[in-house]
Parts: C-alpha cells; sequence; structure tokens
C-alpha cells in the first residue's frame, strides 16, 4: 500500500483551499506547517467581513489599484501568516506550500516571519508574464528554500 507523502498532502490542501477563493483574476491557496502539522490555512482574498469580489464584481473582480492589482485582496500567504500570527502560533522554521509562487512582497513577509521552506506548484512569473520569479530570487537568495513542487511529489529546482 503506497502512502502520500505529507508533502503531497499539503499540497493537495493548499490546492483544495484555492478553490474556496472568491477571486475572479486567480486562485491561490497556502498550507503553513511545522513538524508535519498543520499551523494555518489560508488563500487569497478580501479581508474578512469586507467584499466577495466574485459576488459584488462578478465580471471584472474588485477594483484595480495604481499598479493594476487588486485593490482588496490579500494574498493567501498573507491570510496564512496573519491568521497564524493571530492565533499565537510560532513560524519560526515552518513550511509553506502554496498554490503560486510568493510575489516579492509575500517573499519578504515569509522571511520576516522566520518560515525556513517554501514550496510552490505554479509560477508567479510565468503567470504575471514577468522575466523572473523574484520572490523566489529573493527567499532563496536569503536563505529561504523555495523550490518548486511538482504534482508527483518530485521537487524542481526551475
Amino acid at each position: 500500500m503506497s502512502k502520500l507523502s505529507f508533502d503531497q498532502i499539503f499540497m493537495n490542501l493548499a490546492g483544495d483551499l484555492a478553490k474556496r477563493s472568491h477571486c475572479v483574476k486567480a486562485q491561490v491557496g497556502a498550507v503553513l506547517t511545522k513538524d508535519t502539522r498543520i499551523i494555518s490555512v489560508g488563500y487569497n482574498g478580501p479581508p474578512a467581513g469586507t467584499h466577495n469580489c466574485d459576488e459584488e464584481w462578478p465580471e471584472t473582480g474588485c477594483p484595480r489599484d495604481a499598479r493594476g492589482s487588486c485593490s482588496l485582496a490579500l494574498h493567501a500567504e498573507e491570510n496564512t501568516i496573519l491568521y497564524a500570527v493571530k492565533n499565537g502560533a510560532k513560524l519560526e522554521g515552518a513550511t509553506m506550500y502554496t498554490t503560486l509562487s510568493p510575489c516579492l512582497p509575500c517573499a519578504r513577509l515569509i522571511y520576516s516571519a522566520g518560515i525556513t521552506k517554501v514550496y510552490y506548484e505554479h509560477s508567479y512569473a510565468q503567470y504575471k508574464g514577468l522575466p523572473s520569479d523574484e520572490g523566489v530570487d529573493f527567499l532563496n537568495r536569503f536563505g529561504v528554500e523555495a523550490v518548486r513542487f511538482e504534482p508527483d511529489g518530485d521537487v524542481v529546482t526551475s
């Protein structure tokens, strides 16, 4: 009998969480773990108690900010970290699983929170049409291992 690895289970959960997102542009999920235990989960979208973009603006999504990004949404990584901190979790040495590689601002937050490893499934740079994954580059440069995770459980270095 073969069993899924914890890495695969957590990445599967991140994918399932992404389906909870109310964003009409992209659905992203994240799971934060430590020692094979889940610390926090989250997905992208507006702060609780504000708006659900797919209900309020089903055709266009929420209004855009000056840089063309969602004006209301928190990224999945932000939501996951904020919920963990709000509930007193210790993030030092934690691992994050996310369906989309972290953008640069989320990478800075991940680094500052003490998270030491990030697995991601899809490239933020490819999604946004950017030349490189700045967030992944930042994390790896400053000692946070950020690696692409393939659905069969293998880690890919590119």
